[in-house]
């Protein structure tokens, strides 16, 4: 019997019963290929893979990474916390040892969800990837983590909720947000006063294909993972680089995906987008299930593929040697300046924020406490047409006695004074969850 050199945890929710529409590109069928051709290849016949069951996140799940207006229950499905919970499973069976690696093949996807949710965006309600990261973190402890995001649309939601972490570094390989959603992603988009070079974004050009991806990689991926050295390593892992993929415009194969994925070596992957269902997704599961197992991928070939005419130009690939280049210094000797002012203690941010999906429109005032002992207390000021007026106060990991008593200041002041309808307090510090609404 073939045997696995990883033990690889596959846990596995196609979410049936949720879509976006019977023709949209995230519809009930999106996995049911995937599925299809892991059993038909005898994956799971495979000494040392094994598939597991989703387990239901819970509110305080939720809650530990969201602002949610005007609560959980009002934006998330059932089918959202199943996915949700697929990644705690897929994290609980490698932090329990059951399992070497983990693969959470898992929708509705995740990484457009941003810290304060009024709806949908990008097809993303609740962050999979964020709720599984302090779902690890208040149950094992503090741990230093890489996410590493390989879908073609730039990770925005994810980017937003590790902002302020010098604990997460935060990858971003996506195609140039000039010629897609969600139109961001750019090299000057580092990380906030507290987290400066923590994010790093590389756009790439239209048609880049394996040889530009691999080389990104090889060249700028790895020697940053090298020096920041991550507690576990997470792969956001969309697949809609594909050269298939109907709403994309990237050259990338399944092979690729295969060999990307064994170099970055992640402890955990969580299926994020990629919408040709029968051209691309089982063709790239299958490769990655491989790769990240220690198993052969070779033999893993697309019935359509041409490695001539995918192949990217000379200028796709002279563009990116030049950005892989330029981008350590933004890791290594990031700018001491950002996008936020200075208003007595606090760093403030304006944000306008389109959620697509739902047709939402939220105007954010963002506030980080300017604070040299910790990374400071996060105050979000926030309304939409759906939602009145709302704060989020957050106290996080590590917070000082000052910060700690900043978050309750502002927690408590807004009950007192009003002019809000919902009041949310995360304080990560101290594992205390609060929401009151008037």
């Amino acid at each position: 019997m073939l045997k696995a050199a990883n033990r690889l945890g596959i846990v596995f929710f196609p979410a049936y019963d949720w879509s976006l529409g019977p023709t949209h590109p995230e519809r009930e069928e999106r996995l049911l290929y995937t599925h299809d051709q892991l059993v038909e290849e005898g994956v799971f016949d495979i000494e040392g893979i094994s598939e597991h069951k989703p387990e239901i996140a819970s509110r305080d799940d939720v809650e530990r990474v969201h602002f949610c207006f005007p609560e959980v229950e009002s934006v998330c499905t059932r089918s959202h916390l199943a996915a949700a919970g697929g990644a705690i499973t897929a994290a609980r069976l490698v932090m329990e040892g059951a399992a070497d690696k983990s693969f959470a093949l898992v929708r509705p996807p995740g990484h457009h969800a941003m810290k304060s949710v009024h709806g949908t965006r990008g097809f993303c309600t609740i962050n999979t990837e964020a709720v599984m990261v302090e779902w690890i973190r208040e149950t094992y402890g503090h741990k230093r983590v890489a996410i590493v995001d390989t879908d073609c649309h730039h990770g925005d939601g994810t980017q937003d909720i590790y902002w302020h972490d010098p604990d997460t570094l935060f990858i971003s390989l996506h195609q140039d947000g000039r010629t897609l959603y969600p139109g961001s992603g750019f090299p000057s988009e580092c990380g906030g006063p507290s987290a400066r070079g923590r994010t790093i974004n590389i756009p790439l050009p239209p048609q880049t294909s394996d040889e530009g991806f691999l080389h990104v990689i090889d060249s700028l991926v790895l020697p940053l993972l090298d020096d920041f050295k991550p507690d576990l390593i997470v792969n956001s892992a969309g697949q809609d680089n594909h050269f298939t993929d109907p709403i994309t415009n990237m050259n990338f194969s399944a092979r690729g995906y295969a060999l990307m994925n064994e170099k970055l070596s992640p402890d955990i992957a969580v299926l994020e987008g990629g919408y040709a269902i029968q051209g691309a997704l089982p063709y790239v599961n299958l490769g990655i299930v491989l790769a990240m197992a220690g198993l052969d991928y070779s033999h893993v070939v697309e019935p359509d593929f041409d490695p001539e005419r995918w192949r990217q130009s000379r200028q796709v690939g002279r563009y990116i040697e030049a950005l892989c280049e330029e981008l350590p210094k933004l890791y290594f000797n990031p700018p001491k300046e950002g996008r936020e002012t200075l208003v007595g203690n606090w760093h403030v941010r304006m944000k306008e924020i389109f959620y697509d999906t739902d047709g939402i429109h939220e105007s954010q005032r963002e506030m980080l406490y300017d604070c040299a002992k910790c990374r400071g207390t996060l105050k979000i000021e926030t309304r939409s047409g759906r939602v009145p007026l709302s704060l989020g106060v957050e106290i996080p990991l590590g917070a000082c006695p000052v910060c700690r008593a900043e978050g309750y200041r502002a927690f408590e002041e807004a009950q007192l004074k009003g002019g809000f309808r919902y009041v949310q307090l995360i304080n990560r510090a101290d594992k205390d969850y609060q929401r009151v609404g008037f």
